[in-house]
């Protein structure tokens, strides 16, 4: 029995070429979309979103932003100089007792008066003299009243300028300045974790896609080849050598490796329309970095955990958090200290007033209870090394199970490159079976079957093998080294 119908060659022929447009069709259905397409190599990806994506412009302005507030109180503690300008209006009433000073104006009157009559030597005249005279300096000086109301009505523009300087905050300004400083440190550990999330965000995008396009040719290669057994079989039935049966369970086969193409299809469009948006693009259907699995392990468990606090971005941050609590402790330890501080004022206007001196200023009641405050800020760096103690926990964590993980992707892949040898020694021992009629038409379909889903089985073993590195290089804080492991000599390739 022969699968190649010697006695029909044109039909045979026809057939084939019917199959080749099936698959010709199909593949266009998948890749249908922009006219000009466009190809991205995994490290040309990694660029471009590393420049342009709303998060790295995002975290760009978030990391300035931070720079320039440690640079604006890098002047506290400098004297501090005010241009004022007072512009105002003014009305007084002051009531002013004038009782003292009409007796002190007729004892002075008086006095000269007789002084004046005892220089001209009057003799027995000088004394009826003085007399006489008391009671009209009296009655004179009767005529101003006993007090009197003054008004003042002004308008006045003054300006000034004033100058203080802190002399002693018991360390609140050196506080904010530690602060600050802390701060634009922590938003560059910010900028650069966020770089590692979009390195792995694009990692698990870029590398779906190649999976996603080896499990369509896989489901494509797999439906052609049960389309052209289907094919046979309609013509072995037509000559009598199988039966309906038989031929029904190749045509059950083939539809569903048609169904397979078309769910393989649909993913890989999803995983495509996810890159391209990632990237800010619309047309990139080729992907030039194929996935991979390198077949020796360069990395050390041991160094790994042992040199991550250094390297992680996240680690790192949280110890920056108890560096900020311990900075705000001291700020609230200096709020309960006095503060010394130097002014001065100088008029501007013809008058040039001016004014200088010390002020010391010690708080005695707020309302605000500064004690409890201190034991707030103690408590808050407590609990934040304890986080930092509990990430560090986590971290190891996935480390540990990311390695193992990566090592057995290597050693299921060195297996299923043994296997995929043999399924394809089953499928050429099954075909010629059959063609003998030595073997049923389940064992030939079970035998293409077992081959496609070893290449489907070879390209997730691929991802999970990525995808377990990437996690283990962002928990390290060593993401960045990723494109030296796609060009290592002994990478093995799933095209």
């Amino acid at each position: 029995m022969s699968l190649h119908l010697q006695a029909q060659p044109k039909k045979i022929a026809l057939l084939i070429q019917q199959n080749f447009r099936i698959g010709i069709c199909t593949a266009s259905l998948v890749f249908a979309g922009p006219a000009f397409a466009e190809s991205i190599s995994y490290a040309q990806a990694e660029q471009s979103i590393l420049k342009d994506s709303y998060s790295t412009q995002a975290s760009q302005a978030l990391q300035q932003s931070a720079q320039l507030q440690a640079e604006a109180v890098k002047g506290l503690g400098l004297p501090r100089v005010d241009l004022n300008v007072r512009a105002y209006a003014f009305h007084n009433e002051v009531d002013l007792p004038l009782g003292a000073l009409k007796n002190n104006l007729e004892q002075s009157l008086t006095n000269g008066l007789n002084n004046k009559i005892d220089e001209l030597n009057l003799g027995g005249f000088a004394d009826p003299l003085k007399e006489g005279l008391k009671q009209p300096i009296h009655d004179g000086v009767g005529l101003i009243p006993d007090e009197s109301t003054v008004r003042l009505d002004d308008q006045v523009i003054r300006p000034t300028v004033s100058v203080i300087m802190p002399l002693y905050t018991g360390g609140l300004t050196s506080s904010a300045k530690e602060m600050a400083q802390i701060q634009a440190q922590r938003s560059q550990l910010n900028s650069k974790q966020q770089q590692d999330a979009q390195r792995f965000e694009l990692i698990q995008a870029y590398f779906n896609a190649q999976l996603q396009k080896q499990l369509l040719a896989s489901s494509q290669s797999n439906f052609n080849a049960m389309q052209i057994h289907y094919s046979n079989a309609l013509k072995l039935e037509r000559q009598g050598f199988i039966s309906k049966g038989q031929r029904m369970q190749f045509e059950v086969a083939k539809n569903n490796a048609e169904r397979s193409v078309q769910n393989a299809a649909a993913n890989l469009r999803s995983s495509l329309f996810q890159l391209n948006n990632l990237l800010q693009q619309s047309q990139i259907t080729e992907l030039s970095t194929p996935l991979f699995v390198n077949a020796t392990q360069t990395q050390n468990l041991n160094a790994l955990l042992k040199s991550y606090p250094d390297q992680s971005s996240l680690v790192r941050k949280m110890q920056m958090d108890t560096q900020l609590a311990n900075a705000n402790v001291k700020a609230q330890t200096a709020s309960k200290k006095p503060n010394l501080f130097a002014f001065g004022e100088y008029s501007l206007d013809e008058k040039q007033n001016w004014i200088v001196g010390v002020a010391a200023r010690y708080n005695l009641f707020s309302g605000i209870d500064k004690n409890k405050n201190v034991q707030a800020a103690e408590l808050q760096r407590y609990a934040s090394e304890l986080l930092t103690e509990r990430t560090k926990q986590e971290v190891e964590n996935i480390i540990y199970r990311s390695y193992n993980e990566m090592t057995s992707a290597q050693q299921s892949h060195q297996l299923l490159q043994q296997n995929m040898k043999a399924a394809e020694e089953n499928l050429r021992i099954q075909t010629l079976s059959f063609k003998e009629d030595m073997g049923t038409a389940t064992q030939l379909i079970d035998a293409q079957n077992s081959l496609n889903a070893l290449k489907s089985e070879m390209a997730l073993n691929a991802y999970k093998y990525i995808m377990s590195l990437a996690t283990l290089l962002q928990s390290h804080g060593s993401i960045e080294q990723f494109q030296s492991y796609v060009s290592q000599s002994n990478s093995s390739y799933i095209r």
